[in-house]
């Protein structure tokens, strides 16, 4: 397991930096949006300096690949493949719903998750995870763009 990593999601309203260095994890957390390009990479300089890592000693860059605004995932590729490709480090693209629902395993236990973000205009983006049976990444779906209306939880899932 990499024990030196930067991680960031910028697709959503809600702006997250994060910095692995061994079992220490240093993070960040406020209002992403519009002001996510301005206050992404200070906040990254910050945390890694915290933590005393430079880019180049990282083992991977991570980022949240969306779905989520298009503006957001364009800030999130970019400064992940500039700050990747400058300090030749992996990146490594996390689905932004597979990130919700895994969250939901850890905080929850839950084991079928059903994982669901703002996709404007009246919108929802969904993925349906499945962890009992699919395994660590819960069958890895599509995500879906639905009304809210068109939601379900498949069959056989506890409310």
């Amino acid at each position: 397991m990499s024990d030196k990593l930067l991680a960031f999601d910028t697709s959503t309203e809600h702006l997250s930096v994060a910095v692995r260095h061994g079992d220490r994890v240093l993070a960040h957390s406020g209002v992403g949006g519009a002001q996510a390009s301005s206050t992404l990479l200070p906040l990254i300089r910050e945390l890694l300096a915290d933590a005393g890592l430079a880019l180049a000693e990282l083992d991977a860059i991570v980022f949240g690949r969306g779905p989520g605004s298009f503006t957001g995932l364009r800030t999130a590729c970019s400064v992940a493949q500039g700050l990747a490709f400058g300090a030749k480090v992996p990146l490594l693209p996390v689905d932004t719903l597979l990130a919700v629902a895994d969250e939901a395993r850890h905080a929850f236990g839950a084991q079928r998750v059903v994982a669901v973000l703002d996709a404007r205009m009246d919108q929802l983006y969904a993925a349906h995870y499945d962890f009992a049976s699919a395994g660590p990444f819960g069958g890895d779906p599509e995500p879906l763009l639905l009304a809210p209306e068109a939601l379900e939880v498949p069959a056989g899932w506890a409310l």
